[in-house]
């Protein structure tokens, strides 16, 4: 008997054989830096939670969902979204982008920073193929809510100053109310997602930030530092009006 040679498909690509970008442009000046201050400020909280340092960010990355041709079409980039469970790096090499089909872990929490309405990441339009047989594109609420099963999603439309979180809830995203602070609880990060007036590089308007469960706004890097100075101020300060109490009283400090 004669074996038939059976010709196998090609494997499905990884990172490095797809497009990395799609060739548009940011939205808008605020997208990049508001990116960094979500990072930012929740980078010891998730140090803490990884202590192995395995978790990915990715920031207007493409997150690949199926194999298309281009294959940009197949793919969705949230303008924020953390993953847990991830290494950072793959063999030593960036990230180019997340391909699910090789990861199977899908993000904890996708973000998207709408310059219009939020009708774009509203979009729950299905995939399905026309009767011309023309594959329809979905829209990205459908594709992280049926088809990578996002746990957590926010809407922040940076023009109206409006911010909408959704939660998983057994096979359709469900819309969250927010608490007396106006913030929305990430469960699993033990951490509430709001929006703060306040300046950043050079820029002061609306920004979507993290706090703690208390009410505490989680610090950015430079916020820190300045808290840090102000807190060794304070103590020189302390120590200064120790010493000319004890010099009142005939004694010597430095003795």
């Amino acid at each position: 008997m004669t074996a038939t040679q059976i010709d196998l498909p090609p494997p499905f690509p990884d990172h490095t054989q797809l497009p990395e970008s799609d060739g548009t442009f940011v939205k808008n000046f605020q997208e990049h830096p508001q990116s960094l201050i979500l990072t930012d400020s929740i980078g010891p909280i998730l140090q803490q939670r990884h202590p192995d340092g395995r978790y990915a960010i990715g920031q207007d990355c493409g997150i690949y969902w199926r194999e298309t041709e281009p294959p940009e079409k197949g793919a969705e980039a949230p303008d924020w979204f953390y993953v847990p469970n991830v290494p950072p790096q793959l063999n030593g090499e960036i990230r180019r982008s997340y391909v699910l089909w090789r990861e199977f872990l899908t993000p904890m929490i996708a973000l998207e920073f709408a310059s219009g309405d939020g009708e774009e990441e509203r979009d729950a339009t299905p995939l399905s193929v026309s009767p011309q047989g023309e594959t329809i594109k979905p829209g990205k609420f459908w594709v992280y809510e049926q088809i990578m099963r996002i746990p957590y999603y926010g809407i922040y439309e940076v023009k109206n100053g409006k911010l909408e979180v959704y939660h998983l809830e057994d096979v359709y995203y469900q819309k969250l109310q927010p608490n007396e602070r106006g913030h929305y609880l990430i469960a699993p990060l033990d951490v509430e997602l709001g929006l703060w007036h306040g300046s950043y590089q050079n820029q002061t308007q609306l920004w979507l930030r993290w706090w703690d469960r208390e009410g505490n706004l989680l610090l950015i890097g430079e916020e820190r530092a300045v808290l840090e100075r102000q807190r060794a101020e304070q103590a020189e300060q302390r120590a200064a009006k120790l010493a000319e109490r004890l010099r009142a009283m005939g004694i010597d400090p430095d003795a």
